[in-house]
C-alpha cells in the first residue's frame, strides 16, 4: 500500500497526465514530466515536512553519505529526497511501491531533483519486501505498515535484507503504535530508540535481536 494512499497518488498522476497532455502525441520525456508536477508538489513537500519533521528520522537512523536504505512504501517521493540527499554523495535509495504508475512518477521527480543515479524506485509485490539479502544499511517504513496482511511476516522476510548493524526504522501515527512495536518484537528485532517529538506520531529504531543464548550443558 503506497504511504500517501490514493488521493495523494492520484493527484500525482493527474499532474503527470497534464504534463502529458500539453506535450506531443509521443511519451512525453522524462525530463518533461516534472515540470507541472514541481508546483504541485512544491506545496504537498512543505506540508509533508511541516508535519511529518523528516529530518527527526534521518538524525535517527543516523543516515551518511555513501548508505543503502530501502524506502518502502515510497508513495511519490516526499520522503524518498529527504533520505537521497543525506546518503549523498555515493549512497543508494532504493524506492518500492506496490504501483507501477506511481514508481514512474516517482523516478521521473527524483530525476528533476538530481537525484537519478541515487534512487531507483521498484516495484514490489503487497506482503513481499522485494529487498537483495545483506545490502541494507537500514529500512525504512513510514506510515505503511498497518497496511500489511501479516506484519510480523513481512518484516520476517525483511529481515535477511539488512547488513550486520543494520536498522528498521517503523514511524507511524501513535494509534499504530502497539500494534507495530509488538509486530517488531515478535519478528526478531529489539528496539533501538523511540522518539515522540512529532505530535501524534513516533518514530522507531530497531536492530535485529541477537539469538537467545544456548542453555549450559548439563554436567
Amino acid at each position: 500500500m503506497s504511504r500517501f494512499g490514493s488521493l495523494i497518488a492520484l493527484g500525482a498522476l493527474l499532474a503527470l497526465a497534464a504534463c502529458q497532455n500539453d506535450g506531443p502525441a509521443a511519451s512525453p520525456s522524462a525530463t518533461a514530466r516534472p515540470s507541472t508536477a514541481t508546483t504541485d508538489d512544491g506545496d504537498d513537500q512543505t506540508r509533508f515536512d511541516r508535519e511529518r519533521q523528516p529530518a527527526v528520522l534521518v538524525r535517527a537512523l543516523a543516515l551518511r553519505p555513501g548508505m543503502v536504505v530501502a524506502d518502502v512504501g515510497a508513495g511519490t517521493g516526499l520522503l524518498t529526497a529527504h533520505l537521497a540527499r543525506a546518503v549523498s554523495p555515493g549512497g543508494h535509495v532504493v524506492a518500492t511501491d506496490i504501483d507501477a504508475s506511481v514508481i514512474e512518477y516517482l523516478t521521473a521527480r527524483m530525476a528533476a531533483a538530481g537525484y537519478a543515479s541515487v534512487v531507483e524506485g521498484r516495484v514490489v509485490s503487497a506482503n513481499l519486501p522485494g529487498l537483495e539479502a545483506g545490502r541494507f544499511d537500514a529500512i525504512n517504513l513510514a506510515q505503511v505498515d498497518h497496511y500489511f496482511d501479516d506484519r510480523v511476516a513481512w518484516l520476517r522476510a525483511a529481515l535477511p535484507a539488512l547488513r550486520p548493524g543494520g536498522k528498521l526504522a517503523i514511524s507511524n501515527r501513535q494509534v499504530h503504535h502497539s500494534g507495530s512495536m509488538a509486530a517488531a518484537q515478535a519478528a526478531g528485532f529489539r528496539l533501538v530508540t523511540e522518539i515522540a517529538d512529532i505530535p501524534g506520531q513516533f518514530v522507531a529504531v530497531f536492530e535485529v535481536a541477537p539469538p537467545p543464548p544456548k542453555p549450559k550443558a548439563a554436567r
